[in-house]
């Protein structure tokens, strides 16, 4: 590299270890934002002469790169940013820390998509889903759509991993030079009604969708789910066991061994590998805390909602909204996710916009009690388990308060 990267680099690795030595974070934003004021190419330069492949989405992105990055390790070392900072400070910070490997797999903020691919020249961009996240400081789906379609049609030579059960997924990607379809099936469909092409009516039976108005409809699927395993484009059945819970999380495995496949790792390589996988930054991390078991699920957006519902036991639930910059500080989104599947459960509510999670509960005629602390939430369950779903910071806010557990 230029002397000015090394330089950059050096500082950048510093700069995030006293970061961690501080307690003030684990480093992986305030690295990479040092390493590019000193040096404005430093991603590019850490980037180059690595394979990478990127992971985007509005759901999914960090399970499923811890994924592909467990899989990826049967070729040899990998860089990743395993604490979710997907965007290119936090790129940044992972590829100085991680030192001289030969391959990367970087989860990226759908807005900085198109940004990344110029600066790292991946080998592989893997698109797992759009849906609503946070409209009053985010694009609109189709919008988000639009700009991945312009960024792979600049790229042609990038392998594209697509989601063939997403409309506006498969619309992004349906031009690009090279692409593999994958299908883990799609419960969240709320955002594709109207096709994204010609604005014609999307419909759907049993697992197919198609437009109305023009050709676009849904690709044939060369990775699918099949009930606890993956079917690979061979026809070949491969079970996966998950320590990670939900048929979501199986969705994502497939993913990244379809990613994996681009490098030519074999899924039977590849499999046991994500067995490894216990929790990502916290999420799906269990705690033992005064002789209660509490599980931590991170859900952000009404899609990501629908699935912690489906993940979490018929036990004592926690929820914990805020709406702090990064979470996006509309709360209306709430009245998009169906809260019935909690009746007939205890659940406490905290956060800073607890009341308006009150309300939105009292709509759907689920019963709650408000707690003004995790601390209370604790004092108020009774030994055995407590599920944890919160949003973004308030997620962030349990996870420091169990020791920022990983």
């Amino acid at each position: 590299m230029p002397l000015r990267a090394k330089v950059a680099t050096s500082v950048s690795r510093t700069a995030a270890a006293l970061s961690r030595a501080a307690g003030r974070g684990d480093g992986s934003v305030i690295g990479g934002w040092i390493g590019l004021k000193i040096d404005p190419d430093l991603l590019r330069n850490l980037a180059a002469g690595r394979a990478i492949a990127l992971v985007s989405g509005t759901n999914g992105k960090t399970t499923t790169t811890r994924f592909a990055a467990a899989a990826l390790g049967v070729l040899g070392p990998v860089a990743t940013n395993s604490f979710g900072a997907n965007m290119p400070t936090g790129h940044t910070s992972a590829l100085a820390k991680a030192g001289a490997t030969p391959f990367a797999v970087l989860e990226v903020d759908e807005h900085y998509l198109a940004q990344v691919i110029d600066e790292t020249a991946p080998r592989v961009v893997a698109l797992l889903n759009l849906s609503r996240d946070q409209l009053d400081r985010a694009k609109e789906v189709a919008m988000m759509a639009q700009m991945w379609r312009t960024a792979l049609a600049g790229h042609p030579d990038v392998h594209v991993v697509a989601n063939a059960d997403d409309p506006m997924v498969v619309w992004s990607a349906v031009s690009a030079g090279h692409v593999t379809w994958f299908s883990a099936g799609q419960r969240w469909t709320d955002d594709s009604w109207v096709c994204p092409e010609c604005g014609g009516s999307i419909q759907r039976a049993h697992g197919d969708w198609w437009c109305t108005g023009c050709p676009l409809r849904r690709p044939q699927a060369q990775w699918t789910v099949d009930e606890e395993g993956v079917v690979d484009p061979r026809g070949d059945w491969h079970l996966v066991k998950l320590q990670l819970p939900g048929q979501v999380n199986l969705g994502n495995a497939a993913t990244a061994l379809a990613v994996a496949a681009e490098f030519g790792v074999r899924p039977i390589e590849a499999v046991p590998r994500l067995a490894s996988v216990a929790s990502v930054a916290g999420r799906y991390a269990q705690v033992e805390r005064d002789g209660r078991t509490i599980r931590l699920l991170l859900a952000k957006n009404p899609a990501s909602w629908l699935e912690a519902f489906d993940m979490a036991e018929l036990a004592p639930t926690l929820l914990s909204i805020n709406a702090r910059d990064p979470d996006g500080f509309d709360t209306s989104w709430l009245y998009d996710v169906d809260f019935s599947p909690l009746r007939g459960r205890p659940v406490l509510i905290t956060g800073d916009r607890a009341y308006d999670l009150a309300v939105r509960l009292e709509v759907n005629d689920v019963a709650f009690r408000h707690v003004k602390s995790f601390d209370e939430a604790l004092r108020a369950t009774p030994p055995g388990r407590l599920e944890v779903i919160a949003n973004y910071t308030a997620f962030q806010d349990i996870r420091a308060e169990l020791d920022r557990v990983n």
